[in-house]
């Protein structure tokens, strides 16, 4: 599978005091990547985005294009050629280079990432790794029964959410995917669908859902082997499972009942379930219940995945080395295992001595030895804006917002792939831009003649 570059996607500047319109543009902010969006352009600011969601349109609307340089080299103003070099001179000096983010930035840009992280022998990884790291653990052990958003919006009956609340964090869900749509086989909308709401608190998704099931904290894992119980027709002692889950018995049967009298069921799941007590266990359970759902009806599990293109992050480092994240390349080939090469633990545990940042912000989230560290040794940092990572940085390139000022692909959180279709131009360069030319110095620099 092959990219062309972003150039191609350039969008084309506007005529002071025109109005310009973008049909289908796509919305990069979630997981949803909802690409009928409607924008109107004036002088090179977003004045209106229909159909966007509370979240895309500040998304939209708030954007605007910094007035800072493109390259920042040890705090001061440079030209992009001094950045390149500079970037190139420190990712082929170190002996344990790493490459993290990559979650706001389309895949082609992914694609040159993992190039750099091959050619420097250094680590990949992405922010799933502080995410849905354990749901990729998960599908490797196994498995995932799975389906795009469009059959769920036809065919799901029976909608649960387990740990996500999308009534803040993917506004559009409901009425776009899961729970409003009038489908093929649901001319009803939400009169034919059923939706389950399970988590530890009651968000404002719950006021959604036909069935709030509050469990204790920390006991995904015991529910979820309930009702993977329940299917099996194994027989459970009532006291126990109220004690362990908090949740009466009578309330797991009733849901399992529902379960396997529905046509098509579909669990989305999130952070909730996969950063708790349990971590990639939890995730393992409920795609090994939804494995044994199946043996009565049809059923699938899907993440509920949050930023723009994460999901296309792990789709393009697992077609460039067979893993999803955490990825390590100093003996040649790649090498996958979380909490050695994820990019919070190689930097809490001093490991790595040089490194670049895309479209993230390790040090407004990170642990505090993981920031004292990366704060310590030269890294490049590549974003949209100024934030913390990029005052740190040796080297601090502003480049252009995808979706906004360049375009690309990314994936939906189905893994469907969304072109871009950008709005207007803007003077700072691509993620793409900036990282084939890192590319190509690095090449350079290591004596590579062939492509």
């Amino acid at each position: 599978m092959t990219f062309a570059s972003t150039q191609v996607y350039a969008p084309t500047p506007s005529i002071p005091g025109e109005l310009k319109v973008i049909q289908d543009a796509t919305c990069t902010f979630c997981g949803c990547v909802c690409d009928d969006i409607e924008l109107t352009v004036k002088d090179n600011h977003i004045i209106e985005a229909k159909r966007a969601c509370v979240l895309g349109k500040a998304w939209f609307l708030n954007h605007s294009i910094e007035d800072r340089p493109s390259c920042m080299v040890d705090g001061k103003p440079a030209t992009l050629d001094q950045g390149y070099d500079r970037a190139a001179q420190i990712l082929t000096d170190g002996k344990y280079p790493i490459i993290y983010g990559l979650s706001d930035s389309p895949c082609e840009a992914q694609r040159v990432a993992v190039s750099i992280a091959d050619w420097i022998k250094g680590t990949i990884d992405t922010t799933t790794s502080v995410c849905h790291g354990p749901s990729g653990m998960a599908f490797q052990g196994v498995g995932e029964v799975t389906c795009s958003l469009g059959e769920v919006a036809n065919r799901g009956d029976l909608i649960m959410f387990w740990g996500s609340n999308p009534a803040e964090s993917h506004p559009r869900h409901f009425t776009k995917y899961s729970l409003m749509p009038k489908g093929m086989f649901l001319p009803n909308g939400r009169k034919d669908r059923t939706c389950v709401l399970v988590d530890v608190r009651k968000t404002k998704s719950a006021k959604a859902a036909d069935i709030f099931i509050q469990i204790k904290p920390k006991r995904d894992f015991e529910a979820l082997w309930t009702l993977r119980a329940l299917a099996k027709g194994l027989d459970l002692d009532p006291e126990l499972v109220q004690r362990e889950t908090g949740v009466e018995f009578a309330v797991w049967t009733d849901l399992m009942d529902r379960m396997k009298a529905c046509k098509f069921g579909v669990i989305f799941f999130g952070m909730g379930l996969t950063m708790t007590r349990g971590k990639h266990a939890n995730s393992e359970a409920i795609l090994a219940l939804t494995r044994d759902m199946n043996e009565h009806t049809r059923f699938v599990a899907k993440p509920n995945r949050g930023h723009g293109n994460v999901t296309g992050a792990d789709n393009v480092v697992s077609w460039r080395t067979g893993y999803p994240f955490g990825v390590n390349h100093s003996r040649g080939y790649p090498r996958f295992n979380p909490g050695e090469y994820t990019t919070s633990d190689t930097l809490a545990n001093r490991e790595a001595d040089c490194g670049m940042t895309i479209a993230c912000d390790p040090m407004a989230n990170f642990s505090q030895p993981a920031r004292e560290h990366l704060a310590s040794i030269p890294f490049i940092a590549l974003d949209t804006k100024e934030t913390p990572t990029t005052r740190v940085a040796a080297v601090a390139f502003t480049v252009a917002t995808y979706g906004i000022n360049t375009g690309g692909t990314v994936y939906r959180m189905d893994d469907v792939p969304i072109p871009l279709r950008p709005a207007f131009p803007s003077p700072h360069p691509s993620d793409y831009d900036v990282l084939t030319a890192i590319e190509e110095r690095v090449k350079k620099i290591l004596g590579v003649t062939h492509r």
